[in-house]
């Protein structure tokens, strides 16, 4: 009953921090100025490392706790909502926060998977490895003598998202009920986002299939592999994998005394990841460094899979056409691919839009990573679409936020790396069998032969479609004669209490 005095009391601290971090105009920015979003991208500064925070509200979330960094995190991985140049900004959120004890994880184990720690684990460690705002880490071994890591849910963190988020909707409910411009810009859905986003996180076997997924996805890739996921161990708010023995990307010194390759490494990462995007459409979207280890024979291991991405076929297709345009100078071929998706609308001029790609592409030909702004190429590249009217595309925005990262990653390695030399074998090859003239003729006639296998179906569809058409006609049928009867009923039973009625008078006098 009196929740809405809550809902302001919370509000009330959140405004109090976002105004000690002068932080108002850059929450006012995303939601006020979302035409201008794209234009702004140029300004974001990047470095090595993927910078430090460059807006006061990035600073705010962090101190506002847990429960908004990850509302940030979450906010992040759609730039199509909050704009590319927030976006960036937002991956700078540092997800590091003081761990709870180990004997309220130890409870959650117990109660999630059944049995005591002494049951499930020949050892675990008091102290976790690491502590963010949604879980924490321990280092323990399993009772076959098994090194894992066991991520545990951080205690009543669901109903302090809940808590907030409901928060937030009842503000955004106010907000459109007393604003035209607000109604609009629809906050309350920026919120379900938020809340979808974050509920899945919740569930951290979710997170497990995902990296199980990308497991297999990767299995024949000799230099990237990712943590088995031990089922066992894990449940809604447990995690466990098998420990990683590697040295975290940014202990570089580390990595070189091991006599790993920085270069190696870093081209590495790079294929790596273009193969996930390209060759399976499920990539790995948080690959900052303290995600990311090198482990013996220069193999990248990945861990942290609470932000993927994904890609249909056709988008796979225009973003190798795209990349591969870069990559030699063929802006034509970047030109045809936003067109034949719909990016760009038909009524665009395609000759001038070409030259506007062109524009992007020459400055950074046989360039250095280091010398080339990603950021920058980024601005330029959505301020091009944006004049252009191109829709907003969320899976490739969240694609090349992603790539932000990894190019930040991979030149703190290597200085030198070239992002579209380390490119070009991965593309080339996946242009060569989904995009060669064979490879389009392989993919009609398996579509072909896709319809005629589904035929049988397809025609029991139309005629059960067909028949349930006439069923409804007859019931409608049938509904109207029934309609039919029933006022002639009531006006024939009007008309016979008339008479009636009238014959009582009759007889009465």
């Amino acid at each position: 009953m009196f929740g809405w005095v809550f809902h302001i009391g919370r509000i009330i601290k959140v405004g109090y921090t976002l105004s000690r971090h002068d932080a108002l105009t850059d929450l006012i920015k995303i939601f006020g100025e979302r035409p201008k979003r794209f234009a702004k991208l140029s300004r974001v500064k990047l470095n090595n490392n993927g910078g430090e925070p460059e807006t006061n509200l990035v600073n705010a979330l962090q101190d506002l706790g847990p429960s908004f960094i990850k509302i940030g995190q979450a906010l992040a991985t759609r730039p199509d909502i909050i704009g590319a140049e927030t976006a960036l900004d937002l991956m700078k959120l540092q997800d590091q926060v003081p761990p709870f004890s180990s004997k309220e994880a130890k409870q959650i184990i117990t109660q999630d998977l059944g049995a005591s720690i002494d049951t499930l684990f020949r050892e675990f460690e008091d102290e976790p490895i690491a502590a963010a705002s949604i879980a924490q880490v321990h280092m323990a071994i399993t009772t076959d003598n098994k090194k894992v890591a066991v991520k545990v849910l951080r205690p009543g963190i669901a109903k302090a998202f809940s808590r907030d988020l409901e928060a937030f909707q009842w503000l955004a409910g106010m907000v459109e009920l007393f604003s035209r411009e607000a109604r609009r810009l629809r906050p309350s859905k920026v919120v379900e986002t938020i809340a979808d986003v974050i509920e899945r996180e919740m569930d951290l076997r979710l997170e497990a299939a995902a990296a199980a997924e990308l497991k297999q996805n990767m299995k024949d890739n000799p230099y990237y592999d990712v943590p088995d996921v031990d089922w066992d161990l894990t449940s809604r708010r447990v995690l466990t994998t098998n420990w990683v023995e590697g040295i975290p990307f940014k202990k570089l010194d580390e990595i070189k005394k091991a006599g790993l390759d920085p270069k190696k490494l870093s081209e590495n990462l790079v294929q790596g990841f273009l193969s996930q995007a390209l060759n399976d459409g499920f990539f790995h979207a948080d690959l900052h460094q303290g995600n990311l280890f090198a482990c013996s024979s220069n193999k990248v291991t990945a861990i942290d899979f609470g932000i993927m991405g994904r890609l249909d076929l056709r988008t796979r297709r225009a973003l190798a056409d795209i990349m591969f345009g870069f990559a030699n100078q063929d802006y034509d071929r970047i030109a045809k691919a936003h067109f034949d998706m719909g990016y760009v609308p038909k009524d665009q001029d395609y000759i001038d839009f070409k030259q506007a790609i062109r524009a992007i592409g020459e400055p950074v030909v046989g360039k250095p990573l280091s010398e080339i702004s990603a950021g920058k190429m980024l601005g330029q590249l959505f301020e091009t679409t944006s004049r252009f009217n191109m829709h907003t595309q969320p899976q490739l925005i969240l694609l090349q936020k992603t790539m932000v990262t990894a190019e930040g990653v991979a030149l703190n390695l290597n200085p030198e790396i070239n992002m579209w030399e380390a490119s070009r074998p991965v593309i080339e090859k996946w242009v060569s069998e989904n995009l060669s003239p064979m490879a389009r003729a392989k993919d009609t006639l398996k579509t072909t032969l896709d319809t005629l296998s589904r035929l049988p179906r397809i025609v029991e569809d139309v005629e059960q479609l067909v028949h349930q058409t006439k069923e409804m006609q007859s019931h409608q049928s049938r509904r109207r004669s029934s309609l039919k009867l029933f006022l002639y009923g009531v006006v024939g039973g009007i008309i016979g209490s008339a008479i009636c009625y009238s014959l009582y008078i009759l007889l009465q006098q």
